[in-house]
Formats: C-alpha cells, structure tokens, sequence
C-alpha cells in the first residue's frame, strides 16, 4: 500500500496552484468564466470551489476566458501602481486575485480549468477608487492568437469587446456605473502589476513585508 496520496485533496486554485515558473512572461491561469456562460462563476475563496456569483441579467457575453492568477492579490501595492499611473492620489487594491482574460480561437465547454496563458497587455480599470485591473494575454501555442507578444498586435474589435463588456456587465440599462477603464496598457507594464499583485499576496498570506 502507498504511503503518500500527494493527489489526494484538489488545490485551491487561489492558493494551492502553482502559477508557473516563467512568472511573469508566462502564467498558469485559472478560468472561472467561458464566453458560453450565462452566469458569472467565481471561485468560493473559503472552499476554492466554483459558486454563482450572480446570473448575467443583462446581454452581456465575456469575450474571452476569464480567470484569475494564482497566488496574486490587488492591494497596496497594485493600487500604488494605479496611483502612479493616473495620477490619482489613494487608490487601493480590490482585494480580490488578479483578473486575466485569455484569448483563444478554442471552445472550452466549461471553466474551472487551469490554462497556460502568456501576458501581451492588460486594461488598468477602476471600479469605485479601487484598482481592478485586467490582464490581457493569449493562450499558449493556440493557433490564432499564440503568436502575439504584444496588446499592440491585437485587433481593435477584441479590445473594444472587452472594454464593453468590463465596463457594462454589472450595470443595468440606463444607470450610471462608478466603473472607468483609464488605460489600455503593453506587456511591460502588465508584468509589473502581475510582479505587485504577487508581493501583494506574498505580504497578505506570508507574512513578508516586501516593498
């Protein structure tokens, strides 16, 4: 009989997965939303398991898979960088994992999946003075979108698509939403914010007081 079950329990997607050792030119994403969903999807942070958060009331279909990094956090340190980037004094981090939007010419039938996903730029968005951004980044080795390096190689209709859809999921006809998107920013500065969100978790759920 074995003596070690190093399978035995699921990771938690938000603590228990690695997200890669390429960090952060490439990360492992984990996808709570498929753009066939009719729910939004995330990731129950006391169980790790996938809850409703809420049926999409409204039309609005999320153009691209749609996770979080593992072992990130938006806090004092991404809101800093929000700061620094739009000159706006005290924004502070959503407290919530990183967000990323994977692009892909595949079909997942389902979230709840981990995928290997290279960051090409991101959408610096605040929802209410906290900083909530928005990786963008392509699946590995997928046949349409694997070769961008860049948010600058990607077509304007899938950027503008995504800006609807992040600015208006939450928002009923006709109201007014506290949501902006400031920026729409390169790789570079998505590997900083991806390089802060993960000092911020270091900080938060390991007791190290990095600057």
């Amino acid at each position: 009989m074995p003596t070690q079950f190093p399978s035995a329990f699921r990771a938690h997607p938000w603590h228990g997965v690695d997200p890669g050792p390429e960090v952060p030119s490439a990360v492992t994403a984990f996808i709570e939303i498929v753009p066939a969903d009719t729910v939004k999807y995330e990731v129950d942070k006391a169980s790790g398991l996938l809850k409703i958060d809420r049926p999409q009331r409204f039309s609005n279909v999320c153009p691209a898979l749609y996770g979080f990094v593992p072992r990130t956090l938006c806090a004092e340190r991404v809101g800093a960088y929000c700061s620094e980037k739009t000159g706006r004094p005290a924004i502070i981090g959503d407290g919530d994992p990183l967000d990323i939007c994977v692009l892909t010419e595949k079909v997942l039938p389902r979230g709840d999946v981990l995928v290997q996903a290279i960051p090409i730029g991101g959408l610096r968005m605040i929802d209410t003075n906290r900083a909530d951004d928005k990786i963008i980044a392509v699946m590995r080795e997928d046949a349409l979108y694997g070769h961008y390096t860049d948010i600058r190689q990607c077509p304007t209709g899938v950027i503008e698509r995504l800006r609807h859809y992040f600015l208006t999921y939450k928002q009923a006809p006709g109201a007014v939403d506290p949501v902006e998107i400031t920026h729409i920013y390169n790789r570079t500065e998505a590997h900083e914010v991806i390089r802060r969100s993960q000092a911020d978790y270091t900080a938060a759920f390991m007791g190290a007081g990095l600057k």
